[in-house]
């Protein structure tokens, strides 16, 4: 019998032996690591940087995607370590700490999702109400409670597993989770059961019901409506959808492995299907957002537009460095031998302009420098000015 003031670290039993192999896992697992940080991290920033997107439908997205880097940060870091490493333990501590970011993940996942699914149904179902009833206040309210209500149920989870008894220490699995550690006291657990199935049934129950009850009213108002209507509502909730079922299928599998025996299963397919929910929508939501959504789409073009420019800009000039300048990527001139090229309103925001030697002579569409998007019937900027508030006006006054 092993008490719990003595178990001070858990064995993670689900690893098996690769040999050499384990370099080409840990460069697999490294390789989605990395792919997970960069799409998230690249949508967040186009989410923040851009004013057009300070939209709650957007804010919602930013709010999914802070959690999947949150989520996945709280499992690669470590399942890269015990890949290389020949001996599988993680320390107490550490443990609860991984079933704090793993949980409050899943949590605030579907809080997340129940929220997104709201607000297409009040944007599709209620077009002419949806300003005032989905507000920016209301939509940070929402978004702080999604992240408010799941912390404080993990963190009452977690205090009432640390203070059971254990009899053991070892976890079948390559991570560590709250119902493993559970089945490990030797104390009574009724109020880990209890607690743990009140809340499933109701807060989660209700927000997976949410969510679906919001998708069938969105499907009934597609049918009935024109066919525009129903192009429109298909292209904005399939996303939504997509990224619901991804998740709970991850979900569903992870809670019947961990409540019955999934020993006929084989030992690489389970570990796989266990992390499936904390790997593959942090890895696909990035891309069926990005892809699907017309916004995101073109400010994501346009990004790469820009980097294509600045690469065919000759060396022998010395302006390649764009610097962002009140959502304008604006390229300092430096040479009074230079003119600009006027800069327009695109339809996402996003600006731009160049500098090109003598324009008479050389025109911009030949140095690759023109970034072509659509653009709404605003007035144009001229360059000089954007330059002149910017404080570069008397580099470019002279020629």
């Amino acid at each position: 019998m092993v008490n719990s003031t003595h178990v001070s670290y858990f064995i993670m039993s689900a690893f098996f032996h690769t040999g050499v192999f384990k370099y080409l896992f840990f460069m697999i697992v490294m390789c989605l690591y990395v792919c997970i940080i960069g799409s998230n991290v690249l949508l967040i920033v186009v989410i923040c940087v851009n004013r057009s997107l300070h939209e709650p439908m957007y804010l919602f997205l930013c709010s999914l995607f802070v959690n999947e880097l949150c989520g996945s940060t709280g499992l690669f870091p470590s399942l890269l370590v015990q890949i290389l490493s020949d001996i599988h333990t993680v320390s107490a501590p550490l443990c609860f700490l991984q079933v704090f970011s793993l949980y409050t993940y899943a949590n605030v996942q579907f809080y997340n999702l129940a929220i997104m699914s709201y607000d297409r149904y009040l944007a599709i179902c209620h077009p002419l109400h949806y300003n005032t009833r989905m507000t920016s206040n209301k939509a940070a309210m929402f978004i702080a409670l999604t992240w408010f209500f799941p912390i404080l149920n993990v963190v009452i989870m977690i205090s009432l597993s640390a203070s059971l008894q254990l009899c053991g220490n070892i976890i079948n699995k390559v991570y560590c989770d709250n119902f493993s550690v559970v089945k490990l006291a030797c104390s009574d657990t009724t109020v880990n059961n209890v607690y743990g199935l009140v809340y499933t049934c109701t807060v989660i129950a209700a927000l997976v019901i949410l969510t679906f009850y919001s998708y069938m009213r969105i499907l009934r108002v597609c049918f009935s409506g024109s066919k525009q209507t129903r192009q429109k509502a298909v292209s904005t909730c399939t996303p939504h959808l997509v990224s619901m079922l991804n998740f709970s299928f991850g979900a569903f599998f992870e809670v019947s492995q961990s409540r019955f025996d999934m020993s006929g299963v084989p030992s690489m397919l389970r570990i796989v299907l266990s992390v499936y929910f904390i790997t593959f929508p942090p890895l696909f939501n990035p891309l069926i957002y990005g892809l699907n959504l017309t916004k995101i789409r073109i400010i994501c073009k346009s990004l790469l537009f820009v980097c294509n420019a600045c690469r065919l800009i000759p060396r022998s000039s010395r302006h390649q460095r764009l610097v962002l300048f009140e959502g304008c990527y604006v390229s300092p001139v430096e040479d009074p031998e230079l003119d600009v090229v006027e800069m327009e309103d695109l339809e996402q925001g996003v600006l731009c302009i160049f500098a090109i030697p003598d324009p008479g002579r050389v025109r911009a569409s030949e140095r690759g420098t023109m970034m072509r998007t659509p653009r709404r019937p605003r007035s144009q900027v001229t360059a000089r000015k954007a330059i002149s508030r910017a404080g570069l006006h008397d580099r470019t006054s002279r020629r």
